[in-house]
Parts: C-alpha cells; structure tokens; sequence
C-alpha cells in the first residue's frame, strides 16, 4: 500500500478546506476540546471535502465517529489503543494508522497489523509536551528495518529542510503540523512542502 509522502495534520474542516485545492492526498484532522455536536460536524465535513478532492482522510482518536460517519482511516495514539474496539474498526473496513514513541509501543502496534506505524517526535516539537525527547534519525533507521513492510510516518518538528533526512533514514512519509499552520504563508508553505516531496 502507498501513501502520499506529505501528511500535514490540521484541527478542524476549515483548514483542510482551504489546503484541499492545492493537492494535498493524505490529511490528519485532529480535533480536540470540541463538542460531541461540533466533532461529528467537522468530520462529517472533511470526509466530504476530501471525498470530493480525492485526498485521504484520517480521523484521529474519533474512531465511532469515523465508523458512524463511513470515513476510511483512524488514528490512534497507545492511550487510545486501551479503549479503542479494534475489531470493531477493522469489521467496518477502516485502515488504521498508530504512533509509537518505544520498543514496547511498536511491538504493541506491530501486533494489530497496522496500515502505518508513526514515530515521533524525530525531532524537538512545540505541538504539545511529551515524555519522550526527540527520537532522532538513528531510532527511525531502527524502526525501519523494525516494520518490514508496513508504511513508517516521522512526525514531530518536521521543516522542510530535515525532510530529506528523515526521508533517508527510512521513513515512508513525513508529517507535518506547525510548520504549516503557524507559517505566515501556509499555502505558500503547503506548495513548498508539495515540491519537496513528489
């Protein structure tokens, strides 16, 4: 299976429906601190826009709502992975995307037989605060040889100019947050990382 090598991540519909025109196939929307009501409104509504932009969607954390809502992809986190019905996500066709940050977690995800495996932070992320320090490119060489086949996504404090590193050192795709959304350009940014990776 293939995915697109640019996999930009964004917290609601709205940005992904300014990105979708400019070419984007693969996107995260990850929502938090919504209501029940607004979370089923935007993953109803990026299932929509990417249905009709031929992008893949991934529905992080909400896999009911992706289930209920007929999208295709979720993602989960090992915290989620404790209350998550994967059975139930699996009988629905959904693909499953995990992240990993230890040996532990990757022996854990590789037992599901994921359709990804991410690892993260590669690099020191100003996303959110997380136990782990930066992984670096040596541990995503490891978990390369780790995965076999399974699509591998470097995720955390991801710029243009360490893509081709992180591409190097064996990962797959590369996924990208604040670089995009803080940019003051983020479609000139989008463009840029387009480029950088077809």
């Amino acid at each position: 299976m293939s995915l697109d090598r640019l996999y930009p991540i964004f917290e609601d519909a709205d940005w992904i429906a300014r990105m979708a025109p400019l070419g984007i196939k693969l996107v995260q929307l990850r929502i938090k601190n919504k209501t029940a009501e607004d979370t089923r409104a935007h993953i109803a509504k990026a299932r929509d826009i990417c249905r009709a932009h031929g992008i893949v969607l991934v529905v992080n954390d909400y896999w009911r709502e992706a289930i209920e809502l007929g999208c295709g992809w979720v993602h989960l986190g090992q915290e989620d992975l404790d209350s998550a019905d994967i059975p139930a996500i699996r009988a629905a066709g959904i693909k499953l995307g995990i992240s990993t940050h230890d040996q532990a977690e990757l022996n854990r995800a590789m037992a599901l037989k994921p359709d990804y495996v991410a690892l993260g932070p590669i690099y020191p992320t100003i996303l959110k605060k997380m136990k782990w320090h930066e992984q670096g490119l040596e541990r995503l060489r490891e978990w390369r040889k780790l995965v076999g086949a399974t699509p591998l996504v470097g995720i955390g404090g991801m710029m243009l100019e360490r893509a081709p590193g992180v591409f190097a050192a064996g990962a797959d795709v590369v996924s990208v947050v604040t670089d995009i959304t803080l940019n003051p350009d983020p479609e000139l940014k989008i463009r840029q990382w387009l480029a950088a990776t077809r």
